[in-house]
């Protein structure tokens, strides 16, 4: 008995640790995009559903957004198609638009949505097309001054939260793929999840944007040093954004938008770490980067 008394005392300190934090985030929205390791890993892909169900079931409430960079480049490649990057974009002609269609709600979404629905009718497969959740226009990004044809690559203009709420009314977690509707010449758009995800998660007044990477965080001088940056406000990240390396920036300007924009915290969380949304968002350490708004009078 006395050993038995002994091996649990530690499950429940654990489990009082995660109280405030319940009491914190109950009945808010949090929006996780899914992406990295975590997408390819099956270990890491199992977790990471069994994390999301466990929000769900805590009384918060989740919004997923992904994107698909592995699975479209192979799908790409298997239809003969190759893969160009421009401005750290993958360009996207007509043809590739169709692959990346099918790919994001055909494949990524319908798996993630399966994991999910393992726990219970739980998740629901959406994308930016559908409702009008997401609307965009065509973006030309620029390269040494001179505009850029990257094709079907979408630039969010308007979000419309109407389907998401209505789902999370519903006690259901949506599930969103990152394509948009056009809001001008009827076709549609890729657009960046990460972009994609800070722009639902500020329209939906969320608690919380977390971003699942392969990297720790933000580190302090990478790659001098792999100290990672545990906390840092919104006019401190701007500062650091020239520096980035390309795939961070995404990453970080979408945390930077969603903090001025209404949500509480944004972080990048490593996703090759088992069960790191529940670390990041029920223990006292954390482990990834936060970004919080700048305090009132701080520039």
């Amino acid at each position: 008995m006395t050993t038995r008394k002994h091996t649990a005392l530690p499950k429940a300190r654990i489990l009082i640790e995660a109280l405030p934090w319940l009491t914190r985030h109950h009945g808010k929205v949090v929006v996780i995009k899914f992406g990295g390791n975590a997408m390819v890993d099956e270990e890491l892909k199992a977790a990471f559903a069994q994390d999301v169900v466990f929000l769900h079931h805590a009384g918060l409430r989740p919004v997923v957004v992904h994107g698909g960079g592995p699975q479209i480049s192979a799908a790409l490649d298997r239809h003969g198609i190759a893969s160009e990057f421009k401005a750290g974009l993958r360009v996207t002609t007509e043809d590739a638009m169709d692959v990346v269609r099918m790919v994001l709600a055909g494949q990524v979404q319908r798996e993630l949505v399966g994991l999910l629905n393992r726990h219970g009718p739980l998740a629901v497969g959406l994308t930016g097309e559908d409702a009008h959740t997401i609307s965009a226009t065509r973006h030309t990004p620029e390269i040494d001054g001179e505009p850029v044809d990257i094709g079907r690559v979408g630039e969010i203009t308007a979000i419309d939260t109407g389907a998401i709420a209505a789902l999370l009314a519903d006690g259901r977690i949506p599930v969103v793929s990152s394509i948009a509707r056009s809001e001008d010449d009827g076709h549609v758009y890729n657009v960046n999840a990460d972009t994609a995800a800070a722009a639902l998660a500020a329209a939906l007044g969320a608690e919380t944007l977390m971003v699942l990477t392969d990297v720790e965080g933000l580190y302090v001088d990478w790659p001098d040093s792999d100290e990672v940056i545990s906390r840092l406000t919104a006019s401190q990240l701007e500062k650091l954004l020239p520096d980035l390396s390309a795939g961070m920036v995404p990453k970080m300007e979408g945390c930077l938008h969603a903090v001025r924009n209404g949500v509480n915290t944004a972080r990048v969380i490593d996703g090759r770490v088992q069960h790191s949304i529940l670390l990041e968002i029920f223990t006292d350490e954390g482990i990834g980067t936060m970004v919080v708004p700048d305090e009132q009078g701080e520039s």
